[in-house]
């Protein structure tokens, strides 16, 4: 039996593989959520670099006073990276979920980075 950090290590994994056959070279926006926190970056995996990220680590959003373990947290955090991206010329990306379901701080996210002017 696998226990539940085995099979969203699968789920990640699978996740991952079909992106890089279906990506067609786009960098990845990846997610991670933690039970108090957000961090999301774009990399370029054929160079192994980072383009863009961010997180409610940040400085920026530790003036802000708030908690990164909600939704508004999350659209700031896909604003902020939609930003930095457009700063480095990338527009369309692949949008990579890692082993979460596409619900809640995650859609929360993807949503703000799409209205800020990033394709996937």
């Amino acid at each position: 039996m696998l226990t539940t950090r085995e099979m969203f290590e699968r789920r990640r994994e699978r996740t991952r593989e079909i992106l890089r056959k279906t990506g067609q070279g786009r960098p990845r926006l990846s997610v991670h959520r933690s039970s108090k926190h957000m961090r999301a970056q774009i990399i370029d995996d054929k160079k192994g670099k980072t383009l863009a990220s961010a997180s409610t680590l940040d400085p920026d959003f530790r003036k802000l006073g708030k908690t990164g373990a909600n939704l508004s947290a999350a659209s700031y955090v896909g604003t902020q990276l939609a930003e930095r991206a457009r700063k480095t010329g990338v527009k369309n990306v692949v949008f990579d979920r890692g082993g979460f379901m596409f619900h809640g701080r995650i859609k929360a996210l993807a949503d703000a980075a799409r209205e800020a002017g990033l394709e996937f």
